[in-house]
């Protein structure tokens, strides 16, 4: 049987933190979906499709990692694509509360897919999306926080 697990967010953009979860996600797993949400309570600054595509781009040496984009619930999702785990980054212990709210719900809802976290390699454990839009906005150097085609990216959006 193929273990798959979805690595769901809205990286919006992917920074070299999620990218450290999914390449690591992709040595335990036989395969991984990186699953592209809109989260309802922010405005993102690329569209799904684009986020999609920036992730296409920096995944593509990954031959066990492919990319999606999601709406409605991510249990239904994962049970549609038949994964067994879901993959969620954690980055500091205030991440840990909110995850677990969510973990429980998620397994109120099916508890058969699993979620795993990761601890994040110390060198990202600041790192946010936020962060990085906030940083970029104002033109400052983010080439050690994103991929190369998303720093491209970024700078597009802020001409």
């Amino acid at each position: 049987m193929t273990r798959l697990a979805i690595c769901p967010g809205s990286f919006d953009p992917v920074t070299y933190g999620h990218l450290d979860i999914i390449q690591r996600g992709a040595k335990v797993f036989d395969h991984v979906t990186v699953a592209v949400f809109n989260n309802q309570s922010k405005a993102p600054l690329f569209n799904v499709n684009e986020r999609v595509a920036l992730l296409e781009e920096v995944t593509k040496d990954l031959p066990n990692v492919s990319v999606d984009g999601c709406d409605g619930l991510l249990m239904d999702y994962a049970e549609e694509k038949g994964a067994q785990a879901i993959i969620r980054g954690l980055r500091a212990v205030s991440d840990f509360e909110y995850e677990m709210q969510i973990t429980s719900m998620n397994r109120k809802l099916n508890e058969e897919i699993e979620t795993f976290f990761m601890m994040t390699n110390n060198q990202y454990s600041f790192l946010s999306s936020s962060i990085v839009k906030e940083v970029a906005k104002y033109r400052a150097n983010i080439a050690d926080l994103v991929p190369p085609p998303v720093e491209e990216a970024l700078r597009d959006k802020y001409k």
